[in-house]
């Protein structure tokens, strides 16, 4: 984090420059045991952004589980267009791995209501502490159905290594300069 002090101001006074709002968002997410807790992102959205989420439902990409996604979502600003490209918008993250909410690698932490519309068996991904990177996002990001995600979730919580994780940290810088499947 020290050493990306100077990226976060840079970032943050683009954001700034660019959009009403603040820097960052603080959004519930469901970790370890169903533990809810606030992840913490670059803003990436328009001001108030959730409000609209309920207007354009019908936009919804994912119909094949609970996430809800948008290719083109018109809610995202330019440079957080930008920020999502390259997976700045997750870097204050990293403030929830010293807290003890995340790891760096493992399953992505859903909404409580995204949570709530899980089918059987997906809860065993709250079994582990969320992560910023995991296998579903170097093995297709949103590209991948849900339940492709789940399950190469719960493949790695099953053979959790370290030398996994180093593989799947390597993979995320490439994956991040790739461009794929990031929206």
């Amino acid at each position: 984090i020290i050493l990306l002090f100077p990226f976060f101001i840079i970032i943050s006074f683009l954001i700034k420059l660019t959009s009403k709002g603040s820097i960052f968002v603080s959004l519930k997410r469901v970790g370890k045991r169903g533990k809810l807790f606030n992840i913490y992102k670059f803003r990436s959205m328009i001001k108030d952004a959730h409000k609209i989420k309920k207007d354009i439902m019908d936009k919804n990409e994912r119909s094949d589980g609970p996430l809800f996604k948008i290719k083109n979502d018109p809610r995202i600003t330019k440079i957080g267009r930008f920020l999502r490209r390259y997976s700045i918008d997750e870097l204050p993250q990293l403030f929830n791995v010293i807290k003890g909410e995340m790891s760096l690698v493992g399953p992505r932490p859903h909404e409580p209501e995204e949570v709530n519309e899980y089918k059987k068996g997906y809860k065993r991904l709250l079994t582990i502490s969320p992560g910023i990177s995991g296998l579903a996002q170097v093995s297709g990001r949103s590209n991948l159905v849900f339940s492709e995600e789940a399950k190469l979730d719960i493949l790695y919580i099953e053979n959790w290594a370290l030398l996994l994780d180093l593989i799947i940290l390597i993979k995320t810088i490439k994956v991040i300069f790739k461009n794929e499947g990031c929206y």
